[in-house]
């Protein structure tokens, strides 16, 4: 999702020699591999956006995986483009790697403040390890490796299954599901009452580009929509967006993960950028594309 949204952007603003390997054609978790490809391409710039990354059901289910892939990708994507002399490169985290109790809005300074939500730990700590990596190697190094915090991202091209989607995905596909079905309810893990906020892919994208032109701090930045919305709430909006009309019944027996999750998008917005999509009408982008990639 966020991979396909930067080649986007980037040949809109104009770029057309983007050195891009799907896959199945440059496996990440092989570090000789990964460093053959530096050393025969040798880029200007590098987004490393790549990831083991899921819900609640994924993490909590596959941690050890969570936790190796993520360090074995990052590992050799930071250090390949060091070996190969590169100065410029933008590492994705994400806002699940702040305390799970962190104070609201969440500052860039909160990180490892406090104790981290354990259904997402693995996943967590090895891009807590990245950040650091990054740090490491701009102070010893003097790359200009820089580091952003995304919120939770919805938009074309996300992971609508089931076992491993993230929440806003999940719900807009069991809700259309119902729909089609025709069913009387659809049960939501957890309370409704966790609250998230949720950042259109494409703006991802233009904050990428807009950070690797203007932002040259070793500490990382958030990037964020800078409103959040309750689960409950989320689930009504999806709701009317796919014509749902039944009851959305909420199974608190099931884990909620962080209270809150709201991203201080400061010293981003104080940079000169801020997000263009409304959530409703994302939501609204995002279901007629689902409506016409997976209808099937």
């Amino acid at each position: 999702m966020v991979g396909s949204a930067l080649v986007r952007k980037l040949q809109s603003e104009g770029y057309d020699n983007l050195v891009l390997r799907t896959r199945a054609e440059l496996d990440l978790l092989r570090q000789s591999e990964v460093q053959r490809f530096f050393d025969q391409e040798k880029p200007d710039s590098v987004f490393l956006a790549a990831a083991r990354v899921g819900g609640i059901l994924a993490n909590s289910a596959s941690p050890a995986q969570f936790i190796y892939e993520n360090l074995q990708i990052q590992t050799n994507v930071i250090h390949g483009a060091f070996r190969a002399g590169m100065n410029r490169l933008l590492f994705l985290g994400s806002s699940c790697i702040y305390p799970k109790f962190a104070s609201q809005p969440i500052t860039e300074d909160s990180l490892l403040s406090g104790k981290l939500e354990p259904t997402n730990e693995s996943y967590a700590v090895a891009k807590i390890a990245g950040v650091a990596m990054c740090e490491a190697y701009n102070q010893q190094y003097g790359t200009r490796f820089i580091t952003a915090m995304p919120c939770n991202l919805y938009g074309p091209n996300d992971n609508f299954d089931l076992n491993t989607a993230h929440v806003l995905p999940a719900l807009m596909r069991k809700l259309h599901a119902a729909k089609v079905q025709q069913l009387a309810s659809v049960e939501i893990w957890g309370t409704g009452r966790p609250m998230r906020e949720f950042l259109h892919v494409d703006d991802l994208a233009d904050a990428c580009l807009f950070l690797v032109r203007n932002y040259s701090e070793s500490k990382l930045i958030n990037v964020g929509f800078g409103e959040d919305i309750a689960i409950a709430e989320l689930a009504g909006l999806i709701s009317e967006v796919v014509g749902f009309e039944g009851e959305l019944v909420f199974n608190s027996d099931m884990p909620d993960g962080t209270p809150r999750k709201l991203l201080d998008v400061s010293k981003l917005n104080a940079l000169g950028w801020k997000p263009r999509h409304a959530l409703r009408d994302g939501i609204e982008e995002t279901y007629a594309w689902y409506l016409s990639h997976h209808q099937a």
